[in-house]
Order: structure tokens, then sequence, then C-alpha cells
């Protein structure tokens, strides 16, 4: 069973399940119905039109008996109709309920969650990379990263009480690609890209098609656990502004949080707290253990996962970054050549 199944990593964790024969059958679960295109792409999986919140899950789920639950269905942030209280209903109390339902029906066996690296926060304290064991060393302040640790905390005590239960927390890195240009990184659809003075956050980013594939694979050998989930290397954010054409504007973080976010129009200011975050401090993750525990490899590196974002956001450079390239390499050598002048 599939929670979110309507919106994008729901339908598409469905639809990767679906195509595995090793799969006998699959429920995808929603308060909304999915688009057509997207129960098209479901193809053999059973739609049921149901609330997580509603004790009657429990007939879904016990009725079918469901041996694997993918948790999905979380709101990065406020619906536009009920704000933060129907944010928190949804993430905190949806998972509760449905928690409560796996750890009474016997035919469950495994629970894969998505969570997210906002958990660990953005400081100036943090290191290079988090493990799986490391805790925020500044309390996240955004309301997405709250409610994942809360959740998260809901799914270990699922673990402890039945510990006969697989239950695994996959922590996603910021997720890019062309099906997701309007999220995560959107604010380098502007030709001014606003950044934060002093500071050139390291960024360790995931696929689209990564994040689908970590899903549908922990759906189905995952042991228990908690994982980091990256593309391999990392991304300054001024390398980042420059392969997107963009030209840089370093601001104080005051002003990049107020007056940038007033700028910079509908991009910046429906920006979470996490984002402004991350675009200050950055997070690196370790990923030892998605390797050698979770036993899964991401096809496309950090770099790779930005160009295809940038390639599917269909940007129009200001200007060419090889030319600034080219403007560099020349002027090191006229440096080089002077420096050699003097010796």
């Amino acid at each position: 069973m599939v929670t979110g199944a309507s919106r994008f990593f729901g339908s598409a964790v469905v639809a990767k399940l679906a195509q595995d024969p090793a799969v006998e059958r699959i429920l995808a679960v929603d308060t909304m119905t999915p688009s057509r295109e997207r129960r098209r792409r479901m193809g053999r999986a059973e739609f049921v039109r149901g609330d997580i919140r509603n004790p009657l899950i429990r007939k879904v789920i016990g009725g079918n008996e469901v041996d694997t639950v993918v948790h999905t269905a979380m709101l990065a942030k406020p619906p536009s109709g009920g704000g933060r209280a129907a944010m928190k209903d949804v993430n905190v109390l949806g998972a509760m309920q449905l928690f409560a339902v796996c750890q009474k029906s016997p035919s469950v066996r495994r629970v894969v969650v998505r969570s997210t690296s906002a958990v660990y926060g953005c400081s100036a304290k943090d290191p290079a990379k988090f493990t799986e064991e490391m805790s925020a060393r500044t309390p996240p302040r955004g309301w997405f990263a709250r409610d994942m640790i809360e959740i998260e905390g809901f799914v270990r005590g699922l673990a402890r009480r039945r510990p006969d239960i697989a239950a695994s927390i996959l922590r996603f890195a910021p997720i890019v690609g062309p099906r997701l240009a309007g999220r995560g990184v959107q604010y380098l659809r502007s030709p001014v890209t606003p950044t934060v003075f002093g500071r050139d956050p390291r960024m360790q980013l995931l696929h689209e098609e990564d994040a689908v594939a970590a899903l549908a694979h922990a759906a189905q050998t995952a042991p228990g656990g908690t994982y980091n989930v990256a593309g391999d290397g990392a991304l300054a954010l001024s390398q980042a502004v420059r392969r997107a054409g963009r030209i840089e504007l370093p601001v104080p973080f005051t002003v990049f949080r107020t007056a940038g976010r007033a700028l910079m129009g509908s991009v910046m200011r429906e920006f979470t707290g996490e984002q402004l975050d991350y675009f200050h401090f950055g997070c690196g993750l370790d990923t030892t253990r998605m390797r050698t525990e979770l036993g899964f490899e991401p096809r496309w590196t950090t770099v790779q996962a930005f160009d295809d974002f940038i390639g599917g956001a269909a940007l129009r450079p200001v200007f060419d970054p090889a030319w600034i390239d080219a403007a560099e390499k020349k002027l090191l050598g006229l440096i080089g050549a002077g420096t050699g002048a003097h010796q």
C-alpha cells in the first residue's frame, strides 16, 4: 500500500512497483483521485480513496492483508485552504493514525517512510557531513522539518513495539529534476540570483528518479533503520548559479530573507524556513549506510541531477557559463604571466 498516490512521489512509486512482476498487488491510497495521466501510469495498481487520518484505514490494510506500507503523504508547506493547522493535521496526526493501524495489523511486515535531510537543520555549527546517528545542532525552524522529526519518532516507536516490522526512514537530500522544476531551487529562474554575503553553501542533491527508485527499492528489501539518500558529490551554490547562467547578487542574510524575498516576487515568498536556511548554510550527508545496508546506488550525481533540473526548467541563460569559464582561465593566465615576470 502506497499513501499519497495522487501526488508526484506516491504516484511515481506506485507506477514503478506496478512494473515489477514480483509485486503481487498494489493499493494506491489518497483522499483525492489521481489525474488521468497519473492513473494511467499506475497500470495494474488498484486505487482506493481513503484518508489515513480516518480509523477506517484499518479496513483497507486488514481487509487486503497489506504486508508493506510506503508512506509518502506529507505536505512540505501549508495548503492554501487550511494553513499550518491543516498541514500538521495531515502530517503528524495522519502518520500517528497510520502507524497505530500498522502496529495492530498482523499482516504488516515492512513500513517505509519518506523523510528529509531538513531534520538535521542548517547552522554554522554543522559538520561537513551528517551521519544518521547525528541530530540537529540547532533545532530546525521550518514546519516541515519539525513535523518530520515527530513522524520519525512515531516510526521508531512502531519499530520498538513491533520488532518484527522492518521500519525504514529515508532521509532525502533536496530533490530536483525536470518534473520538479517548480520546486526546491526554483529561485534560479530569476536572471539575478540573491545569495547570502560571505557564505557559499555546499549543496548535495538527489534526482527525482533516484528518490522514486530508492522508495521502491526500500519497499521490497529495506532491513529497517534510518538512511541518508543523496547523489554523489556536492555543488557550491556559486557554482550552481553559474551553471544556470545566472548573475549572483550577494546580500546580507537579513536582506536575503526579507527584501530579497520581496524583490524576487512569488518565487522566494513561497520559500519555506528549510529552504532559506539551506541556501544560507547548506547540508552534507554521509551516504555510506545507503550503500552498505540499504543496498541502493543512485544513478545520478549531484551535478548531473542539477543539470537535468536546469534542462527541464528550460532556463534561458543570462550569459553563457562557458564564457565565464574562458574569462577566468584567461585571467588566471595573465596573473600567472605577471607573477612570472616579477620573478
